[in-house]
């Protein structure tokens, strides 16, 4: 496989704006293709804001900052690189458009990689003659900030493409885990949708407010998380005994919880009780200040995470 200097990234909106600003980071030359006109200059844009918290985290260093073009089509776009990262829309008839476009014009060693988070790999491959080099790489938003991605591949994926994906984003500074089976949602999702899906129930069933349910989590059990995942954590919480004394011991608890455990739905009824919850929590914040406050508190986090691991 290629040493994957060369990257395009096609959809420049955030997720792709995030990934371009990573992939510099590392010294990988960006070719960036979106429809939007504006597209150089808002990509350009968010590079620009992103680069001090690459500096910080150590993600991007001097002199060693890729090249970034723009290109007028995806076939341009795809010409010569060695990895792709496709971030267009979520509709399945554009990417499966894309695709069909692209192949032809990429090199025989070429990984593409879709950020698709709600589409499976099977359904994307239908756009594809030879889909062995594609697999899906799903990120957070945004990708230069928040490490995971999960990487996915299937019977029509050759196994060395997943492996070559989870050495590139590795390589970019990203955390990565495979996925093994293809379920919607995917993994680090349908563990978020179980959590909010508890946390609605919370609210409507009159528990506790918004800002409440939201504060139980950051205060509580989200910084656990942060250092380590459920599994490890319980594992740790019974002592010497391990994950065997924990199962013991807190079955029934956990039993009792999980058939009390609520279906709420996403109506609007639902939305409109959130949003009234989330302004008493915002405290007359603007959209772009919490934000802020988010990132900065996610790059402290990472900064801590880092020094001790290194340490």
């Amino acid at each position: 496989m290629s040493a994957f200097n060369k990257t395009a990234v096609l959809g420049g909106g955030v997720i792709g704006a995030s990934w371009t600003a990573l992939f510099l980071a590392a010294g990988k030359d960006v070719c960036v293709f979106d429809v939007d006109e504006q597209a150089s200059r808002k990509v350009t844009d968010y590079v620009d804001r992103a680069w001090p918290t690459l500096l910080e985290l150590g993600l991007a260093q001097d002199g060693r900052r890729g090249a970034l073009c723009f290109a007028g089509s995806l076939e341009e776009a795809v010409d010569e690189v060695d990895f792709v990262q496709e971030n267009l829309p979520e509709r399945l008839d554009l990417k499966l458009e894309a695709f069909g476009r692209i192949e032809p014009c990429l090199k025989g060693d070429c990984i593409v990689a879709s950020s698709a988070s709600g589409l499976m790999v099977w359904e994307m491959q239908v756009g594809w003659k030879d889909p062995s080099n594609f697999v899906l790489g799903h990120p957070f938003n945004p990708p230069h900030l928040i490490p995971l991605v999960e990487v996915i591949g299937n019977e029509q994926t050759a196994p060395e493409a997943v492996v070559a994906a989870e050495a590139f984003y590795e390589e970019v500074g990203k955390v990565t885990i495979r996925v093994n089976k293809e379920v919607p949602g995917h993994v680090a999702n349908r563990l978020q949708a179980a959590l909010w899906r508890e946390a609605l129930h919370l609210v409507k069933e009159g528990v506790a407010t918004v800002e409440d349910v939201d504060t139980a989590v950051w205060a509580g059990p989200g910084l656990r998380w942060g250092a380590m995942g459920p599994h490890m954590l319980f594992n740790l919480g019974a002592g010497e005994g391990g994950m065997e004394a924990f199962c013991d011991r807190y079955a029934a608890s956990f039993h009792r919880w999980w058939d009390d455990l609520g279906e709420p739905r996403l109506d609007a009824e639902t939305g409109a009780v959130l949003a009234r919850g989330l302004d008493d929590e915002a405290q007359g914040c603007s959209l772009e200040e919490l934000s802020a406050e988010r990132d900065a508190l996610i790059l402290a986090h990472l900064k801590a995470v880092r020094g001790l691991r290194q340490a």
